[in-house]
């Protein structure tokens, strides 16, 4: 495996990892403080947007400003912004307060689905193989990782299972044109801040009446580690990586929501789920493994 294929794997994988102790933060806030997931979403949109854009601004000036000089940037941009950025939050927080952690990473993951699917349609291909197998064990896994086995259990409104993997979907495809002229940062940065603009009235409006020590940190850790640094890392390894391999290594979000889960919130841990983390640890080895070449 080249160094490229695993700075790529790294960034993927860690960015999913902190995207999934988000979850959980997220999920100790909602059942513990009277806060409004949309109103988590847009402050973390704005917050994670403007620290992005000052960091680009100190590392590259005024050229931060220069993805606005086509509007073909522009377009992708806002695409990225409304139809990838904003989807993905919202539906994720919105099914974790309805539910939990573990029920949004199911409706997240989705989004490896429509990736393959997505990208076979786009050039007449079938997805290869090892895309299949990976995408296969990954979804077996979750499945068994969340639902403890009982398929049962699993009761997930088909709106936001469709939406979520939409929404990942889309942050993971709709960016790829910025990222092959522009800096992770900042085409995160400006989507985030683009992203936050519906949220203006709501974020000075429905400001929740007060907030308790531990609350806040998880807050800090939602807007600076499970937004900021999260997208940047899943989106630096769109540089190294297929956007469709990047998809399925979001599957480690759900493990990392479950074993903080088990070590934060007494959550038991049993076979299935054991099973379930085991196999979607497996799905980067198989994306690891090197691309047989046809011989003529």
């Amino acid at each position: 495996m080249n160094q490229n294929k695993t700075k790529g794997l790294l960034f993927a994988i860690l960015g999913s990892v902190l995207w999934g102790g988000s979850g959980t933060a997220a999920q100790f806030v909602f059942h513990h403080q009277s806060i409004d997931p949309i109103w988590l979403v847009g402050v973390r949109l704005l917050t994670a947007g403007s620290l992005l854009i000052v960091y680009s601004f100190l590392k590259n000036g005024r050229k931060i400003f220069t993805i606005f000089y086509t509007k073909s940037n522009i377009l992708w941009l806002i695409l990225f912004a409304l139809l990838g950025m904003v989807p993905s939050q919202l539906t994720y927080f919105l099914a974790i307060k309805f539910g939990n952690a573990a029920t949004a990473t199911i409706l997240q993951f989705m989004g490896p689905l429509f990736i393959i699917l997505a990208l076979a349609v786009g050039s007449r291909t079938l997805p290869r193989r090892i895309d299949v197998i990976s995408i296969l064990v990954a979804l077996i896994g979750t499945l068994l990782l969340v639902t403890k086995g009982n398929l049962g259990s699993l009761a997930l409104a088909v709106f936001w299972g469709l939406m979520a993997g939409v929404g990942q979907a889309n942050y993971t495809l709709i960016p790829r044109r910025l990222l092959k002229n522009f800096d992770a940062a900042l085409v995160t940065g400006w989507a985030m801040l683009i992203g936050s603009i519906p949220f203006a009235k709501i974020i000075i409006t429905n400001r929740p009446a007060s907030i308790d020590p531990v609350s806040i940190l998880l807050i800090v850790y939602i807007i600076v580690g499970g937004t900021m640094l999260s997208y940047l890392f899943y989106l630096s390894g769109l540089n190294y990586l297929k956007p469709d391999t990047t998809g399925m290594l979001s599957s480690f979000e759900p493990l990392t929501a479950t074993l903080l889960s088990i070590l934060l919130l007494g959550v038991h841990f049993g076979l299935a789920e054991t099973i379930g983390g085991l196999l979607i640890l497996t799905t980067a080895f198989l994306q690891a493994l090197p691309t047989r070449k046809k011989i003529v």
